[in-house]
């Protein structure tokens, strides 16, 4: 697990973490076994990785989200499972069978953690009552996150506006010749805001409009929090280029670069985080 989220939930006194692990949720199982037994957590998940039911429920996961997952290898372990001398560790799971719900961190802050879908479950062991206290946490989580999410692309659409009442007014006193008809200022308009849109996207209104028929509004309302940073940043960059009396062309060439740059920067894994907080 490289570079995780961690945030951490309380549940009935407990403190579970909750890490980002392939863009899925993945939760610690070992600190959901301290509810039940604070000094003894890695015996309470073997345990539980011994009973049947829980070999059946893990491979049926992994055989509906692991196209690399060895089902012979499961195979073997569900034959054995309920047999006093059977033991399986989490890790013996993982490596035997490749599996991908369960991992496990050495060090300090390790353990054994879980995709959300297996740590319900095996909440469900320890306690009901304690699974249903979890995914009343684990919803609060997900809802504040969504809710500072929402909040940044907000304030950077906010922005992207700004730039672009700065953006026409360098069109109207650089590129638009005295008494132009209407129309004809609108064609400039929709011209600059296309070689935005390729300069970022890659491609105009037009061509995202007949790649996307199903998709309302345009791209620019499809953009990601850093999309429309980005685009913030290069419609005013554009109406300094517009006053220098840069073509397009170069123009063009010019916020490409930019835009590459700066998503280059945006979308690494500290200014993800750091940007999500």
């Amino acid at each position: 697990m490289n570079k995780p989220r961690k945030a951490i939930v309380n549940v009935k006194g407990t403190e579970i973490t909750v890490l980002a692990h392939n863009e899925q949720d993945y939760i610690s199982l070992t600190d959901i076994a301290k509810h039940k037994e604070p000094n003894r957590s890695d015996h309470v998940i073997q345990n539980w990785m011994r009973n049947r039911n829980t070999i059946e429920f893990l491979g049926i996961w992994e055989s509906l989200n692991n196209h690399t997952f060895k089902p012979l290898e499961f195979e073997g372990f569900r034959n054995r499972a309920g047999l006093n001398s059977f033991v399986l560790t989490p890790a013996q799971w993982i490596e035997t069978t490749r599996a991908i719900g369960i991992v496990s961190r050495r060090g300090r802050h390790g353990g054994t953690f879980a995709h959300k879908d297996i740590a319900f479950e095996f909440a469900t062991w320890i306690s009901v009552e304690f699974k249903l206290f979890l995914i009343k946490e684990f919803q609060r989580l997900k809802e504040d996150e969504n809710s500072r999410l929402s909040l940044a692309w907000n304030l950077n659409r906010t922005l992207s506006k700004l730039n672009y009442r700065i953006h026409t007014d360098a069109i109207q006193e650089h590129l638009i010749p005295p008494q132009v008809t209407p129309a004809k200022a609108a064609m400039t308009y929709a011209s600059e805001a296309d070689m935005l849109n390729v300069a970022l996207f890659g491609h105009t209104a037009a061509d995202w409009r007949n790649a996307n028929p199903g998709k309302k509004g345009n791209v620019r309302d499809h953009a990601t929090v850093e999309q429309l940073l980005v685009l913030a940043n290069i419609e005013g960059m554009n109406a300094e280029l517009i006053h220098m009396g840069l073509s397009q062309g170069e123009r063009l060439k010019r916020l490409n670069g930019i835009a590459i740059r700066q998503m280059q920067v945006l979308t690494a894994a500290p200014a993800m985080k750091q940007l999500k907080k």
